[in-house]
């Protein structure tokens, strides 16, 4: 193994508006109603936020159905269907929501959509919890394409009235050129107003492809579930540079490091900043000995909490620990 040199960190990396804002909702919501707290899915992709808010009180399920009647029960980030709204309201439960406001954008441009009479074509991961949220708003109208070729395959006539809604958490590039096509298939084609791809992903891909051009390896901290981190390894290797996603640093494989001088780091959109230290420093203690920043773009969104969560005697809405970790 050669002696290391220097580990390059992205900026911005590490939790985005949207994260924080589910986190800080779980944390608040244990604070007011005390445990348990049940959340549908995993607030967000990443093992250790999870951990953190089990160790609090919050109970992860799969669905609203494992809740009890009349519980509080969170709904994630990722967003949810009518569907799962009707089985909460159904079951009476306390329902917070945590989506995303990107999120739910995509899902008001749906029904927009269907409204109009259009098919929807939803460019994103089948089974992602996002995708399944979006496309229950208009179930016989979606379908959800991944790639160049299954716009290809779709079934459908040329002057067929489409819009297209991507995912939120895509590859830039690969969905740019999936929308190229839909274009190029489609005469009678709309899409949202402005991309649906969410700034911090886009901000983060940025970051990586920079690390990319500059570095020997790129190292993605994030949950293997993160769609978000995931495409942020696949971007590096895109750009020609070795690239792995490590879920935190007993994943390091010492092997990466081999007859590598520089090592850039960044971080999915809902992993904690607490993990990227651990790497760096476990890194650092294997010879490389100079930490530098590449910064990239500035981000100052901030997305407001329920107002059901405020203090009851100010008004405000406190911050919490967790969410408030990279600050």
């Amino acid at each position: 193994m050669t002696t290391h040199q220097r580990i390059v960190l992205a900026e911005p990396r590490g939790f985005c508006a949207g994260v924080r804002r589910a986190i800080g909702i779980v944390e608040r919501a244990l604070d007011l109603h005390g445990a348990p707290v049940y959340v549908r899915k995993e607030i967000v992709h990443n093992h250790h936020i999870v951990g953190e808010l089990e160790k609090r009180g919050a109970v992860f399920v799969d669905s609203e159905d494992e809740v009890p009647e009349g519980a509080v029960c969170v709904f994630s980030a990722h967003g949810v269907s009518p569907a799962v709204r009707a089985g909460a309201a159904g079951r009476r439960l306390e329902v917070i929501d945590a989506t995303c406001p990107l999120v739910a954008k995509v899902h008001q441009e749906a029904v927009r959509f269907a409204r109009d009479g259009r098919t929807v074509l939803l460019v994103g991961h089948e089974h992602h919890e996002e995708v399944e949220g979006v496309r229950g708003e208009a179930p016989e109208q979606t379908i959800v394409v991944e790639t160049q070729e299954d716009v290809e395959r779709l079934d459908l006539p040329d002057d067929t009235p489409v819009a297209y809604l991507t995912q939120t958490t895509l590859s830039f590039d690969e969905t740019a050129r999936v929308v190229d096509a839909l274009h190029r298939r489609f005469s009678d084609i709309v899409g949202p107003h402005g991309d649906d791809i969410c700034y911090a992903s886009q901000n983060r891909q940025n970051a990586v492809k920079s690390l990319a051009r500059d570095n020997d390896l790129v190292l993605v901290v994030g949950s293997r579930n993160s769609s978000n981190s995931i495409r942020m390894v696949e971007v590096a290797r895109e750009h020609g540079c070795a690239a792995h996603l490590v879920p935190d640093a007993s994943h390091l494989d010492e092997r990466w490091l081999e007859s590598v001088s520089s090592i850039g780091i960044s971080s999915g959109a809902s992993a904690p900043e607490v993990l990227v230290r651990g790497l760096v420093e476990r890194i650092t203690s294997l010879g490389h000995t100079e930490v530098h920043v590449d910064t990239g773009a500035t981000e100052d969104v901030v997305f407001a909490m329920p107002a059901r969560l405020a203090d009851p005697v100010t008004g405000r809405v406190p911050r919490t620990p967790l969410a408030d970790e990279a600050r």
